[in-house]
């Protein structure tokens, strides 16, 4: 596929996606939206995929919405459309538990692999929404995070409100959401928001904990625990004992449930196939 505001690779089992508009800091449009959900819906696809890392072109990560975007809805040239106003659900249908990861961004929470964002530069705004729903987060050494919206006169938008207090506490995200304040990578890291790596070979060191994690772990267990994870943030205990006792039954009939054992009992590294 051509893309024109992404890059797209995959190497060793992971998929990276590059936002690719180094010259606006990466500032989000709604068609680099659409090629960042067909690029993870490949990628999610591609059994040759095992994780998947999205980072940012050139010196920054995301530098939020386009401001092009923000004037034209300040003028009343356009209604919401890629800031706010086109924020339906994702997906056609799903009612119940499935509904909550129809929106925007709460689709990845979907994905069924380990999603890195690679906080490689400048974050703000849109930015920080859509990787507050990555599994991970690193931030390169100089990044540097602010959330904007109170700045714009705007408010905590596609979730973040919801998903920022479930990362770094109630008032770390109250504080972050009503100052907009700039904070830097190091006090991302004590946050909790992201974990810091330094700036020289920053991707590729995020590259190579992805692929860590998913060869020395089965594909299929990080798969079914992403999702039990995400559901049980709208289930009782109850309803999550009962889902895991039923994919524990399920896991005993998998090939990399024996390849688990194996690989153990014989002393070398795993082969898992992810079935």
């Amino acid at each position: 596929m051509a893309w024109t505001e992404i890059l797209y690779d995959v190497k060793d089992h992971v998929a990276t996606v590059t936002l690719n508009r180094p010259d606006r800091l990466n500032a989000w449009t709604r068609h680099m939206e659409g090629e960042l959900r067909q690029a993870m819906e490949q990628a999610a696809a591609d059994e040759a995929v095992r994780a998947i890392v999205i980072t940012g072109a050139g010196r920054g990560f995301c530098a939020g919405a386009d401001m092009n975007l923000l004037s034209g809805i300040s003028s009343g040239e356009q209604q919401g459309g890629g800031a706010a106003g086109d924020d339906a659900r994702a997906n056609n249908g799903g009612d119940g538990l499935d509904a909550n990861f129809n929106r925007r961004f709460s689709w990845m929470l979907r994905v069924p692999k380990p999603v890195f964002a690679a906080i490689n530069g400048p974050i703000a705004g849109m930015g920080v929404c859509f990787s507050s729903f990555c599994d991970f987060r690193y931030v390169a050494e100089g990044a540097k995070f602010t959330t904007a919206f109170a700045r714009r006169g705007l408010i905590a938008e596609h979730g973040v409100s919801w998903m920022l207090p479930r990362i770094v506490g109630l008032t770390n995200a109250l504080d972050l959401l009503m100052s907009a304040r700039t904070v830097e990578a190091r006090e991302l890291e004590r946050l909790g928001f992201a974990r810091l790596l330094p700036q020289e070979g920053f991707v590729d060191a995020v590259r190579a904990i992805a692929r860590d994690l998913t060869t020395n772990a089965s594909p299929r267990s990080i798969g079914v625990m992403k999702r039990q994870v995400y559901d049980a943030m709208f289930q009782n205990l109850d309803e999550a004992w009962e889902v895991a006792d039923r994919e524990m039954v399920a896991s005993f009939s998998s090939e990399d449930f024996k390849e688990g054992v194996a690989h153990f009992v014989e002393k070398r590294a795993p082969a898992f196939t992810g079935r």
